[in-house]
């Protein structure tokens, strides 16, 4: 099985790039536990920069462009981390998925994080990525992960997960959805089942 984490992190090293390798891992040892192996790409987008803008601007993909798409596309699962900027995701990790064919990601399993220099800004993962996703059709796992300064040190506390936890948890959710398909079958969004059963119906 195939997964494809896509990081918008800026700086190397950078912690969006580390939150988006804990979280790969996690997904790996929960596919591990329901007896499936999985191979992982990672796009880092900053090397692409350039390539997205010229992509926006001309409509033609680079080589280099096309494969990351390419890599997202054809996974079975989908890990995308954002840094924090202005209180909503990254410019450049909206324009790479600007760049995607809307349909192209319908159905597919995904799991969003952030990461931001204070907690407060933890709620755009709910009010600006998962809307996103939403959009696209993807089916988004339950828990999104969002990391601050502070909870890389941090083990939590009796009323809330650490980092790890939530890392750990979210990455099992992406595996259960991933291991309920087989490898390199079509995902069904919403949309697609609904329509499904309509067409099931028989009317008099």
């Amino acid at each position: 099985m195939r997964l494809t984490v896509v990081s918008a992190g800026l700086s190397t090293p950078s912690s969006t790039r580390l939150l988006a390798d804990r979280l790969a891992e996690a997904a790996r040892e929960g596919l591990a536990a329901r007896e499936h192996t999985a191979s992982t790409e990672v796009v880092e987008l900053r090397e692409l920069a350039g390539d997205i803008a010229n992509h926006l601007v001309t409509g033609f993909p680079s080589s280099r462009l096309s494969a990351a798409i390419d890599a997202v596309t054809a996974a079975e699962g989908l890990i995308a981390v954002t840094p924090v900027f202005a209180a909503s995701y990254s410019g450049l990790f909206k324009s790479f998925f600007d760049v995607i064919d809307p349909d192209a990601l319908s159905g597919k399993p995904v799991l969003i994080a952030a990461t931001g220099g204070t907690a407060r800004h933890s709620l755009v993962l709910e009010h600006a990525v998962r809307p996103l996703f939403a959009y696209l059709r993807t089916v988004v796992v339950p828990t999104a992960v969002f990391a601050a300064s502070e909870d890389w040190g941090s083990g939590g506390d009796e009323y809330t997960d650490g980092l790890h936890g939530r890392v750990r948890r979210a990455g099992d959710e992406l595996a259960a959805l991933v291991a309920a398909r087989p490898a390199g079958e079509e995902p069904e969004d919403d949309v697609a089942v609904l329509e499904r059963q309509l067409a099931d119906l028989r009317f008099d």
